[in-house]
């Protein structure tokens, strides 16, 4: 599957109600979406056959929608139930699972009221982010001369398509400089966030510290991730966090449901050692994600 085009892959996809063959699964080319980014989406993935904190990602992808003024013509338990639908039909037990909403071509120009509000869910394998061999010795990221902008120009707590312009452009700077990914600052300097994961750092006592997200989006895997330390005893800061402070932090890692949690070895001219806490958060995140067995199945195992 590696390198095929995604238009061009095998099996179905969840559209509108229906599952349609994935070569099916199309939209006009004067869809709002496509010329005025009115889209939301969420990135989900399946461990074992279940979808990892399903119900979360679905409620985000509500709220995202209305941040959007789109109204998505399902009820939350129905688009769970196609989520699981879509799985089942690809028969994939890990997998890479993509819910999205989007304005159709019944209007176009700025003003869209009237345009129906489409839902797709795709389902693809999706083994790792990074390369996995550069990821267990920490991948490098760049420094993107983009910024996170002020929340009060953007629905920034939305996971909305057009917030990810900045992101694709910073990412596709820093791949061609050899580097896996980009580190984004804030409209303020601050350092904010990856093109697409949250982002940690360790002192040398311990603690974790990772960017307030008062401008970016706060992560399921951010959130699952706090509480994983928090388990552990760690002591987990939430703070404005200025970019000199990197020189004084050894470890780092960035987390998302499709980074999970990688650690970091290197932002622009700060260097850190994927250490023993990121290891262990890696570890204990696996074994979250992971389904719980029934009694019958662990006798079995």
């Amino acid at each position: 599957m590696a390198g095929q085009p995604y238009d061009q892959r095998e099996g179905v996809i969840w559209y509108n109600g229906d599952l349609v063959p994935w070569s099916d699964a199309k939209l006009h080319v004067l869809s709002h979406a496509l010329h005025y980014a009115s889209s939301v989406f969420e990135g989900e993935r399946a461990y074992g056959g279940e979808i990892f904190k399903l119900r979360e990602h679905t409620e985000r992808l509500f709220h995202s929608a209305s941040r959007m003024d789109m109204e998505i013509p399902y009820t939350v338990d129905e688009i769970d139930d196609a989520c699981r639908a879509a799985l089942t039909a690809q028969g994939y037990q890990d997998a890479y699972v993509r819910p999205v909403a989007w304005r159709g071509s019944e209007m176009m120009g700025v003003s869209a009221q009237t345009t129906k509000i489409n839902v797709a869910i795709a389902v693809w394998e999706w083994p790792s982010y990074f390369d996995p061999e550069e990821r267990l010795k920490g991948i490098k990221l760049d420094v993107s001369e983009w910024r996170r902008p002020d929340p009060q120009t953007i629905p920034c707590d939305a996971k909305a398509a057009g917030l990810y312009m900045i992101c694709t452009l910073s990412k596709h700077a820093a791949e061609r400089k050899g580097y896996a990914d980009a580190l984004m600052y804030d409209y303020r300097g601050l350092i904010a966030e990856a093109t697409g994961a949250n982002v940690f750092f360790i002192d040398n006592v311990g603690t974790l510290h990772t960017p307030t997200p008062d401008c970016f989006l706060d992560g399921i895997t951010r959130r699952t991730v706090i509480g994983l330390a928090r388990k552990r005893q760690l002591k987990v800061v939430e703070r404005a966090i200025m970019p000199e402070e990197m020189e004084g932090f050894e470890q780092c890692f960035i987390v998302g449901t499709a980074a999970e949690v990688t650690p970091v070895s290197e932002i622009g001219p700060y260097r850190f050692a994927p250490g023993e806490i990121t290891k262990l958060l890696a570890d204990d995140y696996m074994a979250e994600v992971q389904p719980a067995k029934t009694p019958e199945a662990a006798v079995a195992v």
